[in-house]
């Protein structure tokens, strides 16, 4: 059975990096595909990376991650620093993040209209 786990960004905005990473991770390690609302900042990207290669061991073999942005990135100079200063004053968080298991998710396709999540033809172990 393949698990979803929705987590709203107001669930996890008050927590440190390591906290939301930490969280994340474990969601996945228990094989559940997570959808986060909002996207991690780039250094707790590379931290969840980091984290993730120091964990690999076992059946647990990485994770697939994807962020999808609302907005286009062909944007006039102008319209990026405003959309920056709105999210800056507001910490609004927009768009989505998709993160997986390497064990399940196959790839993670994404362009302007779609995402398809292609997962892995297994078999899983009765837990």
């Amino acid at each position: 059975m393949l698990s979803l786990q929705f987590i709203p960004y107001s669930q996890i905005a008050s927590m440190s990096s390591q906290k939301r990473i930490a969280k994340i991770l474990k969601l996945v390690k228990d094989e559940n595909i997570v959808l986060l609302e909002g996207t991690l900042n780039k250094d707790e990207e590379t931290e969840l990376i980091k984290k993730t290669m120091e964990e690999i061991k076992g059946k647990f073999r990485g994770i697939e991650i994807c962020t999808i942005e609302s907005e286009n990135d062909k944007n006039a100079f102008f319209d990026k620093f405003k959309k920056m200063l709105y999210t800056y004053i507001l910490r609004e968080k927009k768009g989505f993040t998709v993160i997986g298991p390497a064990s399940i998710v196959k790839e993670i396709k994404r362009d302007p209209n779609k995402i398809q999540l292609l997962t892995k033809d297994v078999k899983r172990r009765n837990k």
